[in-house]
């Protein structure tokens, strides 16, 4: 069962980019990025990762793509553009291809598929795991990290707070 998911969406993410780069719309194509980043999140919750999976959701899923969907309303592209290359561009990028695809398939084809037992330890992607290595092996660099930032956000207030003008 855990093969038909991790097959399930592994296809998902693979065809929702491809989906992505094909697209002619580019709100549409936000959307298959979007589809193919919960693909990636459903792939990390199957490696027992879960902290990295709600980070991927809220970093990527929630501000980078409100990033981009603001530029392309910034940016208005109501018609999809349309570019002319090149016959030299064209066959440069078919044998960059080609060889990619070339490297790929040899590289799969000498490969030999083999199912290993699973020796991971259940608790490794836990956020208690991470919270207790954060805050007993990591705890020096962590505050002074979270000190970093503090002193960060000072300096941005400062540099942009406003004068007040007498007169």
């Amino acid at each position: 069962m855990t093969q038909v998911f991790f097959y399930g969406l592994s296809a998902l993410a693979i065809a929702s980019s491809l989906m992505m780069l094909f697209q002619r719309n580019a709100m549409y194509s936000v959307l298959y990025l979007l589809v193919c980043f919960f693909s990636v999140a459903g792939l990390y919750i199957m490696l027992n990762a879960q902290f990295l999976a709600v980070v991927h959701i809220i970093v990527y899923a929630g501000a980078i793509m409100v990033l981009f969907l603001y530029v392309l309303m910034f940016l208005n592209l109501n018609t999809p553009a349309a570019f002319s290359k090149s016959n030299m561009l064209r066959m440069a990028a078919m044998l960059t291809g080609g060889s990619i695809f070339l490297l790929l398939f040899s590289a799969f084809y000498r490969t030999q598929l083999i199912v290993m037992p699973d020796p991971m330890n259940e608790n490794v992607g836990s956020v208690q795991t991470l919270g207790k290595v954060l805050f007993n092996d990591y705890l020096i660099p962590f505050e002074l990290t979270s000190v970093l930032f503090l002193s960060a956000m000072v300096g941005v207030v400062i540099i942009n707070k406003k004068d007040k003008v007498n007169g």
